[in-house]
């Protein structure tokens, strides 16, 4: 295990803790271009502010207000409306981190006070349930209040660790009291929605009070032993169709599976219990060898927002909610702090630019909760949902994404996504290190590392060779896909490295097990899936018309129309003539249209994350082959 100081970010093992890499001070990590720049200050600059415009127009400050006796209102929106606040109150610290700003330390100065005012006496705080005036944890399997706690100890961890600590002393009484209420050995309860349980570890790592370490433990070791049998789902639904330590499978409802992933990979972390890794890497391998979408988004079915059974990954009624791909890169970064292994930093970079980025608009100010891979019309991103769960879940990953660029271990520093940025890490042995990365990733593939400071010591710097990489190169020799080119030199100022990869456009196949999309093809260019709209076709066709053709390679086309310069692929395809199918019933194989009755055409294809920016006309990822 390599023994390395930790640091201030969203995640920080402690020093005991079994991880081969460690997270960088976030002050020494700073994104200052290209998309992942774009996409922060889209956030700071508009969705964050938009957000407190829309989280009081909801009502949800306004709860806390009347649980503060501060209004008389009513209480309006979900039970677990409070858990909207705490994201965005999260957000607000690691904005404030990243670039000081009076306005946002001042929204998050007076919201602080608000929440400190509606905690009751004894460190309960959840303005549902002191409103509404039912008892307490009455309604484990779907009343939230462990959810809602989750969420406000993540904020204040965040905030002390971005240099304001009230919120932590309010988080910890709410910690406090949760391990007096659910710390008895002799209780089977735990929550129906997992979250709590990710949010003890990270409070433990910054007290050092073991006590909500243990806690995060028996919550989690009470999970399938039936506490939810006769509930509104079935067990899976709430993770307790099995004990964690004995599962193989990634199933139930897609945001709880994977919070619930990302945190018994933290305890594996402080406790060592190989149980629980083995658990979190036989989940990870039926994941992502029969329940992932090609666009890193996880959960196939509308009924239960859930996982579906392997290779069910339907596009049109892909659920893919935007919260589950925040967890999953939540799981996956914990999974490589672990394990140090370069697929978890793939799935991070292909759940982030394609199932993340969908649920964002580009303009900052609209999102979806569903992120399907195939439309026909009528789907158009919602300013604010009355289940808001997922625009402040953007608004906190979008301000704390620099924290998962790079690390660090005893042998040197790992890059792990590229961006245009500041790198500064410490080395032990070392000591300080600081490199300058210049590209224009992800629509370029040449990526320049310069060593701005170091000591004259040998010392390792890692570069994270994309599985998709068809030809990748460090400084002209050929490297191989699906790895970490390591790079070990007595370094001084001024040394370069260049990294290229091979992003031209590529067709890609679908596992034939997936009947869905069995005769499909779908296009890709670096990380990013490519899809067709309806927006691009010539006028008179229909999108459920068209095929592409794998006989000719896609190539790179002009932007795309109004979609802010991204790179547009033109790829060979055909316009069926299909009068023929439009007559009631099923035809005769011998009345099937033939060659002559396609048109052939040249089709654009657009980033998947930029669709329904335009108008909400019909989109699909994949498309039939006309071979």
């Amino acid at each position: 295990m390599d023994s390395v100081q930790g640091s201030a970010s969203c995640v920080v093992p402690t020093a005991a803790a079994r991880v081969r890499l460690r997270p960088l001070e976030p002050t020494g990590v700073q994104i200052l271009g290209g998309l992942l720049g774009d996409r922060q200050r889209v956030n700071r600059e508009v969705t964050i502010p938009h957000g407190t415009e829309q989280l009081e127009r909801a009502g949800t400050f306004e709860n806390l207000r009347v649980a503060a006796g501060r209004s008389q209102r009513g209480r309006r929106g979900m039970v677990f409306s409070d858990s909207d606040v705490y994201k965005w109150l999260e957000a607000l610290a690691w904005e404030t981190q990243r670039q000081p700003s009076p306005e946002l330390e001042r929204l998050a100065t007076e919201t602080t006070e608000l929440v400190a005012a509606a905690q009751q006496p004894d460190g309960y705080l959840n303005s549902y349930w002191q409103l509404e005036g039912r008892e307490r944890w009455s309604d484990l399997e779907m009343g939230h209040e462990l959810y809602c706690a989750g969420h406000l100890l993540q904020a204040g961890v965040a905030a002390a660790r971005a240099g304001s600590p009230r919120l932590l002393g309010i988080a910890r009484r709410v910690g406090d009291l949760l391990v007096d209420v659910f710390g008895s050995d002799s209780d089977p309860r735990t929550d129906g929605h997992p979250e709590i349980e990710v949010a003890l570890v990270e409070l433990y790592r910054e007290t050092a009070d073991r006590r909500y370490l243990d806690l995060a433990d028996k919550l989690t070791s009470r999970r399938g032993h039936g506490f939810f049998a006769g509930g509104r789902f079935e067990l899976s639904y709430y993770q307790d169709v099995e004990p964690v330590r004995g599962s193989r499978s990634i199933v139930g409802h897609a945001v709880r599976a994977l919070y619930l992933a990302a945190g018994v990979t933290d305890l594996y972390a402080e406790t060592g219990d190989a149980a629980l890794l083995d658990a979190m890497l036989a989940q990870w391998d039926d994941l992502v060898s029969t329940k992932l979408y090609l666009t890193g988004g996880v959960g196939s079915r509308h009924e239960g927002e859930a996982i579906g059974d392997p290779y069910e990954l339907p596009p049109d009624r892909a659920y893919c909610e935007t919260c589950a791909s925040i967890a999953s890169i939540m799981w996956n970064w914990r999974l490589l702090l672990v394990t140090g292994e370069s697929r978890f930093a793939d799935l991070i970079e292909r759940t982030l630019y394609n199932g993340f980025l969908a649920g964002h608009s580009l303009d900052g100010r609209s999102f979806f909760y569903a992120n399907p891979l195939q439309s026909r019309g009528g789907d158009a991103r919602h300013s604010w949902n009355p289940v808001a769960c997922c625009p402040p879940n953007i608004m906190r990953l979008l301000a704390s994404l620099h924290h998962y660029l790079a690390t660090v271990n005893d042998r040197g520093v790992q890059l792990h996504q590229y961006a245009t940025s500041t790198v500064r890490a410490v080395v032990p042995s070392v000591g300080p290190v600081e490199l300058a990365v210049e590209t224009g990733y992800p629509w370029s593939g040449s990526v320049t590392v310069e060593v701005v400071a170091c000591s004259d010591a040998e010392w390792t710097l890692s570069l994270r060779v994309p599985a998709w990489a068809r030809r990748a190169g460090v400084d002209g020799a050929a490297v191989e896909p699906a790895c970490n080119a390591e790079v070990t030199r007595r370094w001084k100022p001024g040394d370069r490295v260049e990294l290229e990869l091979d992003v031209s456009p590529r067709l890609t196949l679908p596992n034939p097990r997936i009947d869905a999309v069995r005769g499909c093809v779908a296009l890709e260019r670096g990380p990013v899936v490519y899809c067709f709209e309806q927006a691009d076709l010539a006028a008179g066709a229909n999108l459920d018309d068209v095929a592409l053709r794998t006989d000719a390679a896609p190539t790179d086309s002009d932007p795309p129309a109004r979609l802010g310069g991204v790179p547009g692929v033109s790829v060979a395809g055909v316009v069926r003539d299909v009068e023929g199918w439009k007559r009631a019933g099923y035809l005769d194989v011998r009345e099937l249209p033939r060659d002559g009755a396609a048109t052939p055409a040249r089709l654009l294809a657009i980033p998947y994350f930029t669709w329904a920016n335009r108008g909400d006309g019909g989109m699909r990822a994949w498309l039939p082959r006309f071979d």
